[in-house]
């Protein structure tokens, strides 16, 4: 049975979809300059009462902060490695929409510090997306319409083709 060979406009659509997926998921990150730390936000948009990971790097303790008026203080802790520092927190529920500046700050008070932003949307977290999400565009409703069609489709010409057969 001779091989048959890949479908490359499939590939491509699944390479451009993987690619268009990964930007958008973009952690906010910040880099220290001269103190050598680096500091994410992920993810760096979210509704009020969403939940958000806080990633401080490079820094020489196993404890660490991160503060913001739009969660206040997260205290970070390492779970393999004193350079890697990492927490988790829910924005307030409260909150308005704007730029917030998350300080990271390495070990105790008087630590080397590092800023990164964080994006507060308008609406409320959606259960199940970490609220991340807060509308869903019309190109997205069509892109979903298209799949869900386009997969449909295929298992019907499946069928057919099953049933011709036999």
């Amino acid at each position: 049975m001779p091989a048959t060979p890949p479908n490359r406009p499939l590939l491509s659509l699944a390479a451009a979809t993987l690619a268009a997926v990964a930007a958008t998921a973009a952690p906010a990150s910040a880099a220290g300059g001269a103190t050598g730390l680096s500091a994410a936000v992920s993810p760096n948009s979210v509704a009020p009462g969403g939940r958000i990971g806080l990633t401080l790097g490079g820094c020489g303790s196993r404890t660490g902060t991160a503060s913001s008026s739009a969660f206040g203080d997260v205290r970070l802790g390492s779970s393999n490695s004193a350079y890697t520092l990492s927490g988790s927190t829910t924005v307030f529920t409260n909150a308005s929409a704007g730029t917030y500046t998350v300080t990271f700050e390495c070990g105790g008070p008087g630590g080397d510090r590092v800023t990164a932003s964080l994006q507060v949307t308008t609406g409320a977290a959606r259960g199940g997306t970490g609220g991340s999400i807060d509308t869903v565009s019309r190109g997205e409703i069509a892109v979903g319409g298209a799949l869900t069609v386009g997969a449909l489709a295929t298992g019907i010409w499946l069928l057919r083709r099953r049933t011709r057969t036999t």
